[in-house]
């Protein structure tokens, strides 16, 4: 375990081990994201400013947690990933907003709360992978999944998990929800098998030959390239090219992995200081570096595995439109019948 990092990893319902509540140079860290991709960050934080990082992962449950430890939650800083585990949070009522020009001049306003309670550090695309063997065309869009000449050549995961809720959520933002639940029938159809496995599973699922298009986020193909202790998703990924939805139009859907305040944060100078260190240019450089995503400081650099995918246009809507019809898309996916794959 490197220096300054101290990590408890738990699940739901689990007894919380020891993290200082209030101590000098310390600050205590929620986390939704896995502990290997946060520490190299925290590591740096610590090398920087001499403050102590106390990491508490929870893969679930994290927002009932703070919430049940109430006034003396020693939770300080909350990191998750997603729009929607952002706004959970918020809506818990374990958050506190955020006053701090630093923090809201390295980050885009679509990228955060307008009420200062949740903030983007980093973002993703959800883009199509494309077999680079049968899919000869090289740009896309998201309207085009409902296009019959597509079925039987699609593959997603889940259409409940939040990552494809949030894509859905943002065509119903920019297409009114008739509009966007005509194209999602469409999209069902156009299925090659019922929705299921996680990101990596559907380039697999194009490298063996049982579909041609599968939804994904873009730092998932990073991992895959640079996996050498699973060599064969190198495969998966050399099987595949990224295309950038609307591109040409409104411009790629973007997620976030993000940060907010908790509310009875009791290092809340130290917490500010660690928030404001993950929007600098030495955190936004590890975050593309080690994670295969794209920084939310303008004009910090991508990592070349990333640029290797070219270039991403990102749809200016702002995150707090399309978390407004989350509900809305996760209710279209039952009424549609998504999950249950195409009819015939």
């Amino acid at each position: 375990m490197r220096a300054g990092l101290a990590v408890f990893a738990v699940t739901a319902g689990a007894a919380l081990l020891p993290v200082s509540a209030q101590a000098d140079g310390v600050v205590n860290v929620y986390s939704q994201r896995q502990p290997f991709l946060i520490q190299p960050l925290l590591d740096a934080f610590t090398e920087e400013t001499g403050i102590q990082t106390e990491v508490l992962h929870l893969d679930e449950g994290l927002p009932e947690r703070i919430a049940a430890e109430g006034e003396n939650s020693p939770a300080d800083v909350i990191l998750t990933v997603d729009i929607g585990r952002l706004v959970a949070v918020v809506d818990a009522g374990v958050t506190q907003p955020v006053e701090n020009d630093v923090i809201y001049e390295a980050i885009p306003s679509q990228y955060r709360d307008p009420e200062g309670h949740w903030f983007g550090v980093t973002t993703r695309g959800r883009v199509i992978y494309a077999s680079k063997e049968r899919v000869e065309q090289d740009t896309i869009t998201y309207e085009e999944l409902a296009d019959p000449k597509w079925k039987g050549k699609v593959c997603m995961r889940s259409g409940q998990h939040q990552y494809n809720i949030a894509l859905f959520a943002s065509m119903i933002a920019h297409h009114g929800e008739e509009q966007a639940e005509e194209w999602m029938k469409g999209l069902k159809e156009n299925l090659a098998r019922k929705p299921g496995g996680n990101d990596r599973g559907q380039a697999q699922a194009i490298y063996a030959g049982e579909c041609d298009l599968g939804l994904g986020n873009t730092y998932y193909v990073g991992l895959m390239m640079n996996n050498n202790e699973e060599p064969e998703q190198q495969e998966w990924a050399d099987a595949i090219k990224v295309l950038f939805p609307n591109s040409e139009d409104r411009g790629t859907h973007v997620n976030i992995s993000g940060m907010a305040l908790a509310k009875n944060a009791p290092n809340k100078e130290n917490a500010l200081k660690l928030m404001e260190f993950l929007t600098s240019a030495e955190a936004q450089a590890i975050y593309a570096e080690e994670n295969y995503e794209y920084p939310v400081l303008p004009g910090a650099a991508v990592s070349e595995t990333v640029q290797s995918f070219g270039e991403i246009k990102p749809d200016t809507l702002p995150l707090a439109d399309v978390a407004k019809y989350r509900k809305a898309a996760s209710e279209m996916v039952d009424r549609v019948g998504l999950d249950d794959g195409p009819a015939s």
